[in-house]
């Protein structure tokens, strides 16, 4: 569906173009009828490159794009100049340009704003995710004037979006995101507290908030259809605006690519649309032009901004709203996340609300989409258990009168789904409800479907003309879509839907059936007019659950019928459904058994009370924790026997919702104590209230499954009692003291408990300071997705703005990337005033599973100390004979020695030195994760050549292998910029391997060098250096290869020492492939490194 859009899109945006051209007036309506003419590729890129890189901007703000490590200038708009108060590069004065700061390709974008604003840059550019440091503070280093940063990252580097700050906007500036997650806390606590089950009231609650937040004259809620047209189903104007609530718009009028570029920047704001876009100037050697996806302030493209002038919107603000994707989705590993719809305010004149006002729309778009994702969830459920319910009731009719009882009788099969119509073609007989084709017209669709759709069980189509029948034509617009179930080898069940324009209604007041619309003007009116044409003669889609319910009727009768050709076909279906029932209950006899007794002896506390509230289930380990044997807790009251006072309005709730069908989960119950363990004096249960029910589906009871936390309650209680100094509670190593962390006012964390450093990995000092929401959790401690974030940073602001959060279900991956669930509870912080200074929080682990997983660690961190011990002993056990090895060797240089003699040691010097190295390397991770510095000198490739081969000698001779060797002259005399001895150490170890899977005896191993020389100007030279070793035989194992190409494993020794060469070659911007042909084998390993001219020495040609 979504590439057929593009292709309508693309061809769309083409006819827009021409008409632009060509001078001729554009007809929308009559251009988006027809969707079936191909486009070419070359348009569909040219339109997405048009989309995505049409390198202009909107002239609120002004653009640099600078390289990601030097800060080089490499694009800039054209108003940049002016906006920033610099100079342009073509200012002739010397004196002038020094004294002034001058804007150019290749200008460190640094020396251009104050020395605090560079600073702020540069610590924005070392983030993990730049995003989080968004809006940065900036200064034009000539005239203060102040600027909004927005930093974002591509393909060659970081685009920087500088948006002006207004004089009242000063104060949202300084803390950046965290204030932005502010200004929506209270608006995301009013669509917490709307009552579940009203979509509707949640999306015009939305509506009021964006408006408060934004101040645009009119706030829509924009939903995109299952078809890819979309509806507004909220709205917000000011009084005197057209109403748009209820308007419905072909996909075409919000194309796939715009939709897509909402997936990647969730808020587009345009400011005017008839403001003329900045050209955006970039360094010609960069090969395409910038991509601006993420950019804050890419101008619109034209056909846009023409739509937008016609309705009347001079401005805009668009937010993406992002939910889950179907299950199915996730399954395929497709990408689980889905745009299910638009915020979209416009305002009548021009308009800009500063960055950080549109951050706070983000989150509280965020927080909508986690909300409507439950809301959606949860009718979906209501929608499957009525869809049970009507099946189950449906099949009762099936044993009284079948089969005329699903047609005859309420509820029918016109309630299993939504529709207009059903029919039952059955045994040469016709059963019609609501709007259907005539008898005849079934049975001429029932021949059609057996005709040319023999071999399928049925048929859904939400147009029977697209589905090829003939006859459609005459079914006019009552019938435009079917679903047939095949019940017999020749009998049908049916639903039938009427077209969609039927049910679409322009939803504003002035409308009048004899209104005119221009339809070559893009506006709502004609973008509707167009609507209708594209859904005339088809109806709404079938949904999957519909045809999931469908299908499901479609098998019971399929399994209960037979074709009618005697008269017992009654009797025989109450006989098989009896049979059937009679199986049913035999196997759920058999699984209760089991199932009590898996219930007896499990090891967390369980407990069940019939429909008057009395224990009917008490299992071994509620009864160890309470004191209370199973026997005398049988029949006592549950709220008046057996929990305590402050417990029964808790108790009381979870049993009225759970007999009702509503489940609770971490809700906490306090349970008195009997006995021997009465000292206790309490147990603190965290539980989940299941329904409990009988055979036939009723609710007869509640079962409690819950989680001995009585421990850490007690411990939690005395701390949240403390006043005053904390430090010895919260840092104490009891093991009873929770893990416990808290955050200022801004979410940086300025406490971290012994307990969170052994739950995460992260030590104390690597996360105080760090921003909770982004750096540590999401940073540190990875989370699954983007909702998690959310959810933890309301969880968070909601604290901090004094709103507790006990038993939030918590989960995060540790250091080692272990999977941590937990149960959050978030507490506000107060100092001596009472004034609110950050929040508090405290984990309560989730399971014993747990704490086994963290012993079975904590064994494997012994045994990788213990092999830290045994590597620590070797590295300084060989520096005393490598010690006696360089004594020896100095002692050989101070005496005569020929030419020959001289380059042997020569040779054994730097293998020293590559020893040397070896042993000092005691940071892997530098070398892992590529920021190790390399020791950059002048050196001859000769020299590492001759070391190269020394090393490979002793064992080509143990094994009786031939050395061939095809190094050029010019290779042994060149002068290189480069680390020496890691280029002599990957060469080794490269060489080494090849020798030892090398088959021996009579074998080989082969070296060769080939050098190719390149100019970069200026007299500056580099050399790109092949080195090809080859070997014969089957090669290295594939276990070896997989070592050295995957960063997350290794199996043997020589697999991590060739995984570590091949990082040591990627810092030198170089890379090792590994190739098997027919019979030999070779490394394959390139490098470029600077050519070093001497005076002394020829150039090398």
């Amino acid at each position: 569906m979504a590439m057929a859009q593009y292709n309508a899109d693309a061809r769309l945006h083409a006819v827009f173009e021409q008409s632009g051209e060509s001078g001729k007036s554009f007809d929308y309506t009559r251009s988006i009828k027809s969707t079936t003419e191909s486009v070419p590729e070359q348009q569909i890129t040219a339109y997405l490159s048009r989309m995505q890189r049409g390198g202009a901007i909107q002239p609120f703000g002004c653009m640099l794009t600078v390289e990601d490590i030097t800060f080089r200038i490499i694009a800039y708009s054209e108003n940049a100049v002016e906006m920033l108060d610099l100079i342009p590069n073509s200012v002739p004065s010397m004196e002038q340009q020094q004294q002034e700061e001058v804007l150019a390709i290749g200008t460190d974008v640094r020396t251009l704003f104050t020395p605090s604003s560079a600073l702020s840059l540069e610590k924005a550019a070392a983030a993990k995710e730049i995003s989080l440091m968004n809006p940065i503070w900036m200064h034009c280093k000539h005239s203060g004037k102040p600027f909004y940063a927005i930093v974002h990252r591509i393909d060659v580097g970081m685009v920087i979006d500088f948006e002006p700050v207004k004089t009242g906007d000063a104060s949202l500036s300084a803390a950046g995101a965290v204030q932005s997650q502010k200004l929506a806390v209270r608006a995301i606590s009013r669509l917490q507290s709307i009552p579940g089950g009203d979509i509707s009231l949640l999306c015009d609650t939305v509506v009021e908030d964006v408006r408060d937040l934004t101040g645009y004259d009119r706030v829509m809620v924009y939903k995109f259809h299952e078809d890819e047209h979309g509806e507004v189903v909220a709205e917000i104007r000011r009084s005197d605006l057209e109403p748009y609530l209820g308007l419905h718009y072909p996909a075409t009028d919000i194309p796939q690519a715009s939709r897509f570029l909402f997936m990647q920047n969730r808020v587009r704001m345009i400011c005017d649309c008839c403001a003329t876009p900045v050209k955006v100037i970039q360094d010609e050697e960069l090969r395409q032009p910038l991509c601006l996806v993420g950019s804050t302030l890419r101008a619109p493209h034209g056909c846009h901004a023409q739509y937008m002038a016609n309705m009347g919107s001079i401005a805009s603000l668009v937010m993406a709203v992002i939910i889950n994707g179907t299950d199915e989705e996730e399954l395929s590993g497709r990408n689980s996340m889905k745009l299910w719809g638009l915020v979209v305010c416009h305002h009548t004149s021009p308009r800009a609300v500063p960055f950080p006002l549109r951050y706070a729309c983000e989150f509280l778009m965020q927080a909508f989409g986690l909300q409507l994702n439950m809301e959606l969830q949860l009718g979906a459920q209501l929608t499957e258990k009525h869809i049970l319910r009507t099946q189950t009731l449906l099949c009762d009719m099936l044993l009284r009168d079948a089969p005329i009882g699903i047609v005859t009788q309420s509820p029918s099969i016109m309630d299993l789904v939504k529709c207009d119509g059903a029919a039952l073609y059955y045994g040469g007989m016709f059963w019609l409800l609501g709007v259907t084709p005539t008898e005849a017209q079934i049975k001429d669709i029932a021949d059609w479907l057996l005709e040319y759709h023999a071999d399928s069980t049925g048929l859904s189509t939400d147009s029977l003309a697209d589905a090829g029948y003939p006859g459609a034509p005459s079914l006019g617009d009552a019938v435009c879509g079917m679903a047939a179930a095949r019940i017999t080898s020749k009998d049908f069940l049916f639903w039938f839907r009427s077209h969609t324009a039927k049910e679409m209604k322009w939803g504003g007041a002035k409308h009048h059936p004899d209104d005119k619309d221009d339809g070559r003007r893009m506006h709502p009116r004609s973008s509707f007019k167009a609507f209708l044409e594209v859904v005339k003669r088809r109806s709404l889609p079938w949904e999957n659950v519909e045809m999931d319910a469908i299908h499901s009727l479609q098998l019971i009768l399929r399994g209960s019928f037979q074709d009618i050709d005697d008269s017992d076909t009654k009797t025989m279906v109450h006989a098989r459904l009896n049979d059937l029932k009679l199986q049913g209950i035999d196997e759920l006899s058999s699984v209760a058994s089991e199932m009590v007794r898996l219930i007896e002896t499990a090891t967390a506390p369980i407990l069940a009370v019939d429909s008057g509230g009395l224990v009917n289930g008490w299992n071994a380990k509620v009864a160890e924790l309470t004191g209370l044997p199973v026997g005398e807790a049988m029949g006592k009251s549950l709220v008046h026997d057996l929990v305590f006072e402050e417990s029964v309005e808790t108790v009381e709730k979870l049993l009225y919702h759970a007999l009702r069908g509503e489940e609770e989960k971490n809700v906490e119950i306090k349970l008195k104590t009997f006995g021997s363990q009465r000292q206790k004096k309490a147990v603190f249960l965290v539980v989940n209230a299941c329904s409990s029910r009988d055979y036939t589906d009723n609710i007869v009871g509640v079962c409690f499954v819950g989680q001995d936390v009585t421990g850490q309650k007690v411990v939690m209680d005395k701390f949240i009692r403390i006043q005053g100094d904390y430090k010895a509670i919260v840092q104490s190593p009891n093991p009873l003291i929770p893990p416990i962390f808290a955050s200022d006012e801004c979410t940086c964390c300025s406490e971290w408990n012994a307990a969170m450093e052994k739950v995460t990995g992260w030590a104390r000092e690597e996360v105080i300071g760090k921003m909770l929401v982004g750096e540590i959790f999401g940073g540190c401690c990875h989370l699954k997705g983007q909702d998690a974030m959310t959810k933890f940073t309301i969880v968070l602001h909601s604290a901090i703005d004094g709103q507790d959060t006990e038993k939030f279900p918590f989960a995060f991956f540790d250091k080692q990337g272990k999977y941590v669930e937990a149960l959050l509870t978030a507490n506000k912080r107060t100092d001596a005033d009472g004034r609110i200074t950050g929040s508090f929080c405290f984990l309560q682990i989730a399971s014993s599973e747990m704490q086994q997983a963290l012993e079975v660690q904590r064994q494997q961190e012994k045994k990788c100390f213990s092999k830290l011990k045994e590597l620590a002993y070797i590295r300084q056990e060989m520096k005393n004979p490598l010690y006696g090895m360089i004594f020896t060797r100095k002692l050989l240089e101070n005496t005569d020695l020929s030419d020959d003699q001289k380059q042997f040691v020569e040779t054994s010097a730097i293998c020293e030195r590559q020893m040397q190295k070896i042993m000092n390397d005691m940071d892997l991770e530098s070398i892992e994760d590529g920021y190790m510095e390399l020791d950059t000198a002048e050196f001859v490739l000769g020299t590492v050549m001759d070391a190269v081969v020394s090393q490979g000698m002793i064992p080509l001779r143990e094994k009786g292998l031939q050395l061939l060797r095809e190094i050029p002259g010019e290779v042994k005399t060149m002068f290189l910029y480069g680390d020496q001895v890691r280029l002599q150490q990957i060469l080794a170890d490269f060489l080494l391997n090849a020798v030892r899977f090398t088959p021996a005896p009579e074998g080989w191993v082969g070296i060769k060098v080939l050098p190719t020389m390149k100019q970069l100007g200026r007299g500056i030279q580099v050399v790109h250096l092949e080195f090809r070793i080859t070997h014969p035989g089957l090669g290295l194992p594939m276990e070896l290869v997989q070592d050295m190409f995957d960063r997350t494993r290794w199996a043997t020794q020589e697999g991590l020492g060739l995984s570590i060469c091949r990082k040591l070659l990627k810092l030198m911007n170089g890379d090792v492939q590994y190739f098997r042909e027919s019979g030999k084998c070779y490394f394959l390993m390139s490098v470029e490194l600077p050519l070093a001219h001497r005076e002394d020495e020829g150039s090398v040609k």
